[in-house]
């Protein structure tokens, strides 16, 4: 257990909160009764689709972006969401980006990249491929390289969602997460504890690519040598050490999740909420499948945290 000082806190959260676009903010929270009958359980959902990118992002990048100095250039890498974020962002103040993603990326969103005004470049099989040469590109180019999870504007952005939670008119008694990089969880846990610590935090992260649930419980990085989901949101092979120490003291449980369960749950949430998620919206609720039984009689909250797919994944999966 670390002493440290937490580098995420609630005071430089609130000071997010009035900075970033309200185009990102006070998004849709209540109870999806109908849901909650096809689970068994009394489900609360916060839904970040409903903005220009479909997804949470836009308040971490936001946020990073109000900040960033004049006349340095930006890169990152993104397996889409946050690439779309900071692009958005980016265009949005007339700075240039490049995004490094994987040959592999979701084509859709590699494109709305690209309409954004983002420079795409592909490179390697995976999101920490793509990381890696953003990096060294960076590096050779005296650019900044902004990583999502490390840079804490990012957590500081995601942690607003905290902030709204505090306002639903019940308390939570469980609240399931997305565990990517470590942005969403870290963020918004860091508010909860703070505010509701009763309510019981939980990471929840794809089986096929459990790297930062790994590491958690082993104490130390743990790297994968490959990931293997559908969940191309939270597929992170490479841990972020700084978002592990984030996770120090704000995680009451992690569930893997499998892929069978991340498909019915987007496929709930779109018959049940009328709501499009991508699998890594959906990890929550995917959460609910696979463990029914240990919410019953519980209030328990998910945030649906993305919404990109492609015509042909919404045929199959949906």
């Amino acid at each position: 257990m670390s002493h440290e000082a937490p580098r995420i806190t609630v005071a430089n959260i609130e000071r997010a909160a009035s900075v970033i676009d309200l185009v990102f903010q006070h998004t849709p929270q209540f109870i999806c009764e109908p849901l909650g009958a096809a689970l068994g359980v009394r489900i609360a959902l916060k839904v970040e689709t409903l903005n220009p990118i479909r997804s949470f992002k836009g308040r971490g990048a936001d946020l990073l972006v109000s900040r960033a100095a004049a006349g340095v250039p930006l890169v990152t890498a993104s397996a889409g969401n946050f690439g779309q974020a900071m692009a958005y962002a980016c265009r949005k103040r007339g700075l240039g980006l490049t995004v490094f993603a994987s040959v592999n990326a979701n084509p859709f969103k590699v494109q709305r990249m690209r309409d954004l005004g983002a420079r795409v470049v592909l490179h390697g099989h995976d999101f920490d491929a793509a990381k890696a040469k953003a990096r060294r590109f960076a590096g050779d180019a005296g650019a900044r390289l902004v990583e999502d999870g490390r840079d804490v504007e990012t957590a500081e952005g995601a942690g607003t969602i905290g902030l709204e939670w505090l306002t639903f008119g019940e308390r939570l008694d469980v609240l399931l997460v997305p565990l990517g990089n470590g942005a969403l969880f870290n963020g918004v846990a860091r508010v909860i504890k703070a505010r509701s610590p009763a309510t019981r935090m939980i990471a929840v992260q794809a089986a096929g690519a459990p790297a930062m649930v790994e590491s958690w419980r082993a104490g130390r990085a743990i790297e994968c040598d490959s990931s293997g989901t559908i969940a191309d949101g939270v597929a992170v092979r490479v841990p972020i050490e700084d978002a592990l120490r984030d996770m120090d003291g704000l995680v009451d449980e992690a569930i893997l999740v499998h892929e069978p369960a991340i498909v019915e749950a987007m496929r709930l949430v779109h018959r049940h909420a009328g709501i499009v998620t991508e699998p890594s919206g959906a990890l929550g609720v995917a959460a609910l499948i696979q463990n029914r039984d240990a919410f019953r009689g519980c209030l328990t909250g998910t945030i649906l945290c993305g919404g990109n797919l492609t015509a042909d994944q919404m045929k199959a999966w949906l």
